[in-house]
């Protein structure tokens, strides 16, 4: 694992300048403090940092072929690399390392950019080309691994973060409008774009070839979930057989490592369902992690507690106080580079701070909820159906609002108000619409009165992105039109990043085997019903998982890593909120309406209304701004 950046000049007779490269090296010191490399070819300059992780002693990057013509850096694992690697030396190639870096790199010169086809793992990687004159560079299939990229000052730039390119000298930070409309609705900026204009996101299972001065980016994978519709029904007993087959051989393959591996361990189905088939595949050996919160309705030791007792790990739990996690806050954007309106970037962090303590590895669980459709917005959008077919649209329109907007207003952790209010709101909208304003923070009309003119962008629909993903899904059902929208907009550009940022800032490396490509292929395959039947979420994994999890951890609903956001910001939080969200520094940055603002919190503050999310977006943003503009 490792962080990765670099600069390619379209003119070949410019060389690169390596002490630039070390200074994009430097702003990502902390996803590789083992190491730094570099390597500087002419026009070309690449360099990584080094978390070691796969062959401590002799993994050096960035690595070379035989005649030092191509050479490669990488961030991320290839869990096939021995197999691969056993292929290429049967086809003549000589390997100076037991890496999976150079794997990849002599991949490349047997199969040219088809050599991504052949990779099992999570990655983002640079080939730099001599003799061809040219950059080639791809991500993975799910976006696990992170990479940007920048046209500027003749060049290409791109490493693992926004402050690696940050780090170029004379770079202009400019905010995109358009990207900071999808912020504040998404509560992360979807892919391609990046808060900054100029910078881009490589999507995932992309490639991409900078060659005289042109850069083209094509899609080498996507995921089918039309292959489940139509289908030759299944006994539900086989596919429940085959699925925890699939699941033992993803966990068995991201198993592989040269130093100790442990287990993020939060209680919910899917990091239970690792940490009982890393236990299965490692007996006796397996160290597991996971916090508690002092308000109840936020806490599930409990059950993390549980899956460890039945699966005999060695457990360690970190107990975190609310001054521990307050005091998190303002420096969450020393380690995001990108707002990013996921308050639970706050415990990610401090477990994987705990985590790393002992442990360079780790398996979580993230992923489950898109392949399976575990969230409850596939509840809600059945009960929607029942709901607007029954109740008549007069009373939709009045009646159910006024209702809503007379509930008791609660700040436990979904509470029933929170969860009713949503629901209403979302009704009268297409289902791919909806299911953003479930899950996100602004609205259009919210923003409408958020936003100043000038920094509204122009033409643009906020949820344009994900009606262009609905137009890519081949799939005809709309519950694998919300799985396949998830995958590629919340997991990709909000999950994801969230654990990478998270982990890495605190050198971890946390994999996540219900991802793995092969294992994602095999359920997008699987009939719906067996994914959501009637209101239960995850059926069939819920089956496949009987005497291997606890029962009483199975029969749970979907909670959430949440944290207690709308307290905190009548409490602890206050301070901070009201200096960034004051009115002089909003009138000095030119984005947000003052007046607005001030009735989100004085609401908030009375009582009369939960607006934590929304709150909490623009106060990430806020530190954001004031540390990296």
């Amino acid at each position: 694992m490792c962080g990765i950046c670099g600069i390619v000049y379209a003119d070949r007779t410019r060389p690169a300048d390596g002490r630039v490269v070390e200074r994009m090296c430097g702003a990502i010191a902390h996803r590789g403090p083992d190491d730094q490399g570099l390597c500087v070819c002419g026009p070309a300059a690449l360099g990584a940092r080094r978390l070691s992780i796969i062959d401590l002693a002799g993994g050096r990057q960035p690595i070379h072929n035989e005649d030092d013509s191509i050479w490669i850096v990488l961030n991320g694992e290839i869990y096939n690399y021995p197999e691969l690697t056993r292929s290429l030396a049967g086809r003549g190639h000589r390997f100076y390392t037991h890496s999976d870096t150079e794997a990849i790199l002599h991949a490349y010169e047997e199969f040219g950019d088809d050599c991504v086809q052949r990779l099992n793992g999570m990655f983002a990687f640079a080939v730099w080309d001599s003799k061809r004159g040219r950059l080639f560079a791809a991500r993975d299939r799910l976006g696990i691994k992170p990479l940007y990229y920048a046209r500027h000052d003749g060049a290409l730039l791109f490493g693992s973060e926004l402050k690696a390119i940050l780090a170029y000298p004379g770079f202009e930070r400019r905010v995109d409008p358009a990207a900071l409309n999808e912020y504040l609705s998404f509560e992360y900026v979807p892919t391609p774009r990046s808060i900054f204009q100029g910078i881009q996101k490589l999507p995932p299972g992309h490639a991409l070839e900078y060659a005289d001065g042109h850069v083209r980016v094509w899609q080498y994978w996507d995921v089918d979930l039309a292959r489940s519709e139509g289908r030759r029904p299944q006994p539900l007993a086989e596919a429940e057989a085959e699925l925890l087959e699939m699941l033992r051989e993803s966990v068995r393959k991201e198993m592989i490592s040269d130093v100790p591996i442990g287990v993020l361990l939060s209680g919910g189905i899917d990091s239970s369902a690792v940490a009982a088939l890393v236990a299965e595949a490692a007996p006796g050996r397996v160290q597991t992690f996971s916090i508690a919160f002092d308000d109840p309705s936020f806490d599930e030791s409990r059950y993390a507690r549980l899956a460890a007792d039945h699966l005999k790990t060695e457990h360690r739990e970190l107990k975190l106080t609310p001054e521990r996690m307050i005091e998190l806050v303002p420096r969450i954007p020393e380690f995001l580079d990108e707002p990013l309106g996921d308050s639970s970037i706050v415990p990610t962090y401090l477990v994987s701070q705990f985590t790393r303590q002992h442990v360079k590895v780790a398996l979580g669980g993230d992923g489950g909820d898109e392949l399976f459709g575990g969230y409850s917005t596939f509840q809600a959008h059945r009960l929607m159906d029942y709901y607007e077919r029954i109740v008549p649209a007069f009373a939709r329109a009045r009646i159910a609002p006024l209702i809503a907007g007379r509930m008791p207003v609660s700040f436990d952790n979904i509470s029933l108000d929170f969860k009713v209010k949503r629901f209403v709101a979302g009704g009268g909208f297409p289902p791919v619409e909806r299911h953003h304003r479930w899950l996100g923070s602004f609205t259009p009309e919210q923003k409408r009165q958020l936003l100043r003119p000038e920094a509204q962008a122009v033409d643009h629909d906020t949820y344009e992105i994900a009606w262009a993903h609905l137009d890519r899904c081949n799939a005809r059902e709309l519950d694998n039109q919300l799985l396949y929208c998830d995958m590629k907009l919340y997991l990709e550009g909000g999950m994801l990043p969230k654990v990478d940022r998270a982990s890495m800032a605190n050198s971890l490396e946390v994999r996540v085997p219900l991802l793995n490509h092969t294992l994602v292929e095999y359920v997008a395959g699987l009939p719906r019903e067996f994914k959501l039947r009637g209101l239960t979420t995850k059926y069939i994994l819920r089956r496949a998982l009987r005497g291997i999890v606890p029962a009483e951890i199975l029969k749970r609903g979907k909670k959430g890593f949440n944290m207690p956001v709308a307290k905190w910001l009548i409490g602890p939080l206050r301070p901070l909120a009201e200096e960034m969200l004051s009115a002089p520094r909003l009138n000095k940055e030119g984005y947000f309406d003052p007046a607005y603002v001030r009735s989100l919190m004085d609401e908030h503050l009375a009582g009369r209304r939960d607006n934590r999310k929304l709150l909490w977006t623009l106060l990430m943003f806020e530190l954001w701004h004031e540390r990296w503009m």
